[in-house]
């Protein structure tokens, strides 16, 4: 089956494509909201007849305990290929800082060209759309899809996918495939496609450390009673040295060094160091000191405290003596860092430092590996070959300082190694007021997976 006519009916197709696209923005699927359960469900509906549409005979919803699952299937011959998307979307608020309606969604002209404007433009339901359509194409050419494609659509990404592991595990066979593509990436620049090799896992906790049984007057009781926001800040304190590494024992268990070939890969990418702090008002790098940005972002284990409560932080001033402290703490991980071990020696950090008259619980939220993709897979290779004609410059292996649980999930679950391809523009403002999508990487972003379909095909 020939590319180019598949190519030219993407090209003469994207205004009609551009209006699915909007269709399918329009309905406010917010996992995280009860009262948009039934709007979750409708944009379910939508995309399991979009895909009926295009030929994927069995698409249908798959109910849940929480949203809809949305499954299809199409080809006879080729690889097996499974593709993931969410349509989900996070809340729209603050609504009084968007410049048009969240879900009523419009293409707009910007100094920087044509985008699509509103929420789940971006992420995820225009990447989404980029591999639905370029299958439109094919079938709609072909008749047919140049390889055996298996659909899994989410719709509890945003929300912790609470639903995605038992139904996995419930559907392994189904699902189960040789490679899995994933989405809910982006490019490197805007010239640049980027395929994620390496996704950082995470680990959550949040400590509530409490002193005296009620709030205390500072003056009465200031010098002998414990303070536990002093205490918080000692133990947060102590998680780094002075060269910016974090001291838990075992910590740097399993984290690898990058490898010659992939540094020099990454050092011709011309990242900036000094524009990528600049564009957030910093100028001086920190965490590790013997560490570049990108490897800092890409290949190195974090510790972060990502909020902390205690004590009056109203207007004015209250002389006050807390009752309690609480923090909450983000652990991303490398390589092969266990997340247990790390949530274990976390805690024993903070039980080592905590004095008498201090007590403390801990409340986990989440926990994942990292995932690392092996390029030696011939796949890896093909699918950046394939990328090279599309774009202005060559597709690099990259990776991720998110986490994106899911290509844990295929491989653990699955069996399945995955691959993230996505056309996101570090501006998109993803989960922010005024998310959008240019209609550039829209556009080449269908194109982009219909290369890739052929060359993996062409392979097996």
């Amino acid at each position: 089956m020939r590319l180019d006519p598949v190519l030219d009916r993407i090209d003469a197709d994207l205004e009609a494509a551009t209006e699915r696209l909007l269709r399918l923005l329009r309905i406010p699927s917010i996992s995280t909201d009860p009262a948009h359960r039934a709007d979750c469900r409708a944009a379910a509906e939508w995309l399991a007849e979009d895909l009926r549409s295009i030929g994927f005979a069995d698409a249908r919803l798959r109910d849940t305990p929480g949203q809809p699952m949305v499954t299809g299937r199409m080809g006879d011959t080729g690889p097996r290929l499974l593709f993931y998307g969410h349509y989900d979307v996070q809340p729209a608020d603050p609504l009084e800082l968007w410049k048009t309606p969240p879900f009523e969604p419009s293409v707009e002209d910007t100094p920087e060209g044509k985008v699509i404007r509103g929420r789940g433009a971006s992420d995820d339901k225009g990447q989404l759309m980029t591999f639905v359509e370029a299958c439109r194409a094919w079938v709609t050419v072909h008749g047919a899809l140049p390889a055996r494609v298996s659909i899994l659509f989410e719709g509890e990404e945003e929300s912790g996918s609470p639903s995605l592991v038992p139904f996995l595990r419930d559907h392994a066979e189904e699902l189960r495939a040789d490679l899995a593509l994933i989405c809910d990436t982006g490019l490197f620049d805007r010239d640049t496609p980027a395929i994620t090799t390496m996704l950082r896992g995470l680990v959550g906790e949040e400590i509530v450390i409490t002193g005296p049984d009620r709030d205390l007057h500072s003056g009465a009781y200031g010098g002998p009673a414990v303070n536990p926001i002093k205490v918080l800040a000692r133990i947060i304190a102590a998680l780094h040295d002075d060269h910016g590494r974090v001291t838990l024992p075992g910590f740097y268990d399993g984290v690898p060094e990058i490898t010659p070939e992939l540094r020099a890969q990454w050092e011709g990418l011309g990242f900036d160091e000094d524009d990528f702090l600049g564009g957030v008002g910093l100028s001086h790098p920190a965490g590790e000191a013997d560490r570049t940005a990108l490897e800092m972002i890409w290949a190195r284990p974090t510790c972060e405290v990502n909020g902390i409560a205690g004590g009056y932080a109203g207007a004015g001033f209250k002389t006050v003596l807390p009752s309690q402290a609480s923090a909450k703490i983000s652990f991303r991980l490398v390589g092969r860092q266990d997340p247990a071990q790390i949530r274990e020696a976390f805690r024993a950090h903070v039980q080592s430092m905590l004095p008498p008259d201090c007590t403390v619980e801990f409340h986990g939220h989440g926990a994942a590996p990292a995932s690392v993709m092996s390029t030696d897979a011939p796949a890896f290779e093909t699918a950046r070959r394939a990328l090279g004609p599309e774009w202005p410059k060559p597709a690099a292996f990259v990776g991720a300082g998110g986490s994106i649980p899911i290509a844990g999930y295929f491989k653990t679950e699955l069996g399945t190694d995955s691959m993230l391809l996505g056309f996101a523009n570090n501006d998109d403002l993803i989960h922010s007021p005024n998310e959008k999508y240019d209609l550039r990487s829209f556009h080449k972003g269908i194109r982009s997976w219909a290369r890739v379909l052929a060359a993996l095909a062409e392979t097996g």
